[in-house]
C-alpha cells in the first residue's frame, strides 16, 4: 500500500510518501519571512507556488509514479483558512485524476499518531505547537485533553516575542539559540492554573523588559524558556500522575527545542517514568505524519471516494478532543 500525505495547515507545505507504515519521501517548502510573523494569504500563495515542486521531489526521490498511488490523506485542520484551501484544492483535483480515495487527517492527532514509530505505547502527550498547547492522553474513543492554553499556543507566543524583537518568522530556533547565551535568569511571571496554562501576562511581561532595555535579549530569552518550558512540564507531569500512566511523548514543533525535551527527560527520571520524542523532521510540520495516519485510518475503512469527494472541506477550528477515534 502506498499513501500520499499533503500538510498545508500553516507556514509548510508538506508532502509525504509511505509504504506499508514505512516513511520513504518526507519533503517540505516553508514559509518564512526576514522580519514580521506569518501571514496566511502570503504562506498560501507560496502553497500554491511550491506545490508542484514538492511533490515532484517526493515522487523523484522513492521513484514512485503518482498512478502507483492506492490514496492521498489531508490535513483538513486545525489551521490558517487560506493555506487549508491550497491544499483541499489540489488533493480534490489529484483524487479526481487518479480516481483514489481522500483520507482527511486532523492535523494534531497526526502529530500525536507519528509518536507511534517511537514505540511508545500508551503516553501522555505534551503537544507544543504554534497554536496549541496542549496535554493529552487517549482514553475511550477520543484524545483527551487533560489541560490547554487559556490564551495563546506557546509557539505563537515564542514567535509574538520574537517579532517584537526585530526576529523574523519562525522565531523559535532564534529564541532557543538567544538562550543558549543567556546566563541570567530573570523572574517572569508563572501562570499555571491547575492544568491549563496562560502566556499572554508572561508576553506582556517580557515586551515592557525588552522596552526598558534594562535586560539582555538572551537572558529574556534565556527566563523564558525556563519559565514556560516549568510550566509545561508541571502540567504534563500532573497529567502523567491522574493518569496513572508511565509514558511521556513530546510531539509538535516546538518540542524541537532541546531544552524543552531536557527538561522532560529529568522529570521522567525523577519519576520514573519513560520519554519518547520523534526526530526534528517529524516534529515540525510535515507530509510524512500525514500520510502515515491516512494509511492507519484507512485500513480501518475511513476513506471517501467517488462522487463523494466533493463533500471533503476544511475544518479550520477541529480541535483535538472533537474526532471520534474509529481506528484504535
Amino acid at each position: 500500500m502506498i499513501g500520499l500525505g499533503i500538510e498545508c495547515t500553516a507556514h509548510t507545505l508538506g508532502i509525504g510518501i509511505i509504504r506499508n507504515g514505512k516513511i520513504i519521501a518526507n519533503e517540505k517548502d516553508s514559509y518564512i519571512t526576514e522580519k514580521g510573523g506569518i501571514i496566511p494569504m502570503e504562506a498560501a500563495k507560496h502553497h500554491e507556488r511550491v506545490f508542484d515542486t514538492v511533490l515532484e521531489k517526493a515522487l523523484k526521490k522513492t521513484k514512485i509514479n503518482l498512478r502507483d498511488v492506492d490514496f492521498i490523506s489531508l490535513s483538513i485542520g486545525p489551521g490558517l483558512a487560506p493555506c487549508l484551501l491550497v491544499g483541499l484544492r489540489r488533493v480534490k483535483e489529484l483524487a479526481k485524476k487518479l480516481g483514489k480515495p481522500i483520507v482527511p487527517v486532523n492535523h494534531c492527532i497526526a502529530h500525536l499518531e507519528i509518536g507511534r514509530i517511537t514505540r511508545a505505547k500508551d503516553p501522555v502527550m505534551l503537544y507544543v505547537s504554534g497554536a496549541n498547547t496542549q496535554v493529552i492522553a487517549y482514553a475511550s474513543g477520543k484524545f483527551r485533553v487533560f489541560g490547554e492554553t487559556l490564551d495563546i499556543g506557546v509557539g505563537n507566543f515564542i514567535d509574538n516575542f520574537a517579532r517584537y524583537a526585530g526576529i523574523g518568522f519562525p522565531g523559535g530556533p532564534v529564541i532557543q539559540k538567544l538562550a543558549e547565551g543567556g546566563k541570567k535568569f530573570i523572574e517572569l511571571p508563572y501562570s499555571v492554573k491547575g492544568m491549563d496554562i496562560a502566556l499572554s501576562g508572561i508576553l506582556t511581561n517580557l515586551k515592557q523588559k525588552l522596552e526598558s532595555k534594562k535586560y539582555a535579549l538572551k537572558d529574556l530569552a534565556h527566563s523564558l524558556q525556563e519559565t514556560v518550558f516549568a510550566m509545561l512540564v508541571e502540567t504534563a507531569e500532573r497529567a502523567l500522575a491522574h493518569t496513572d500512566k508511565c509514558e511521556l511523548l513530546l510531539g509538535g514543533g516546538v518540542a524541537c527545542n532541546s531544552r524543552l525535551q531536557e527538561m522532560c527527560k529529568i522529570m521522567c527520571k525523577e519519576r520514573g517514568a519513560k520519554f519518547f520524542c520523534p526526530s526534528n523532521d517529524l516534529l515540525q510540520d510535515n507530509g510524512a505524519m500525514i500520510a502515515f495516519l491516512g494509511e492507519i485510518m484507512l485500513k480501518k475503512g475511513i476513506k471517501i471516494s467517488g462522487k463523494k469527494i466533493e463533500s471533503v472541506d476544511i475544518k479550520p477550528r477541529q480541535r483535538t478532543d472533537d474526532v471520534e477515534v474509529r481506528w484504535r
